[in-house]
């Protein structure tokens, strides 16, 4: 007894890898295939294909009384099976969307509705629904220095007492970041500048008399401008 043919069965609605008996007559591989694509037994035209890269006809199954294996089928042929008369069966219709009326919504009613894609973003505040971090202007920190204040700037130098008066106390142009510089006067040529920086101009005074330096270096106080101690310096 022979064994089950492996064949591919395709329609215009399907597709698939059965098996059948080569003993089975074309009557009874209709009715088998009539499961299979849909396709009324009494409707099918039935065609024996070489392979999807060669659509070579092997032979065209037109006899009922006959075996499949008479016709010689082998392992992994096609069976083409056509509809004699599609528009009783609806044949091809399944898989046609031409004829199929699209389901349109407005953006109003799409946005109305609670089972979308939107609708799920807006409740869990996803993408462009996301909360946006406030902005909020960074203020200059109060500093306790009166203009026209005395004052002692830091100094890297053991000994060095760098001493002046507070000409000038806000934000600036230069330097990075926000936060208050203070613009002193020294007593001294100790400075950078004479008041200006970089073109801007925050005070007037003497070319390199001048400096900015941050809050915490400058000390206010009663600091009185130091007296040169000539004594060892007279012969």
């Amino acid at each position: 007894m022979s064994s089950a043919l492996n064949l591919f069965v395709t329609s215009p609605d399907t597709r698939s890898e059965r098996r059948f008996d080569p003993h089975i007559t074309i009557e009874q591989l209709k009715s088998k295939l009539e499961f299979v694509t849909g396709i009324p037994a009494a409707n099918q035209s039935i065609t024996l294909i070489n392979s999807e890269k060669d659509n070579h006809v092997v032979a065209q199954l037109s006899d009922d009384s006959k075996m499949l294996g008479f016709y010689g089928p082998r392992d992994y042929q096609i069976l083409k099976v056509e509809d004699l008369n599609p528009s009783a069966s609806f044949t091809g219709q399944l898989t046609d969307v031409s004829q199929v009326e699209k389901f349109e919504l407005s953006e109003e009613a799409y946005a109305q509705r609670q089972d979308t894609v939107l609708a799920y973003k807006q409740r869990n505040k996803v993408g462009r629904f996301a909360p946006k971090e406030e902005t909020t202007t960074r203020k200059a920190p109060e500093v306790n220095v009166p203009l026209g204040s005395r004052c002692e700037v830091e100094s890297s130098e053991p000994g060095l007492s760098k001493r002046g008066t507070v000409r000038f106390v806000g934000q600036t142009k230069f330097g990075t970041g926000d936060g208050v510089w203070v613009g002193v006067e020294y007593d001294e040529p100790f400075g950078k500048n004479d008041g200006s920086v970089q073109g801007e101009r925050y005070f007037e005074c003497r070319p390199n008399y001048g400096v900015f330096v941050r809050p915490e270096k400058v000390k206010i106080g009663d600091y009185p401008v130091l007296e040169l101690d000539l004594e060892d310096e007279e012969m």
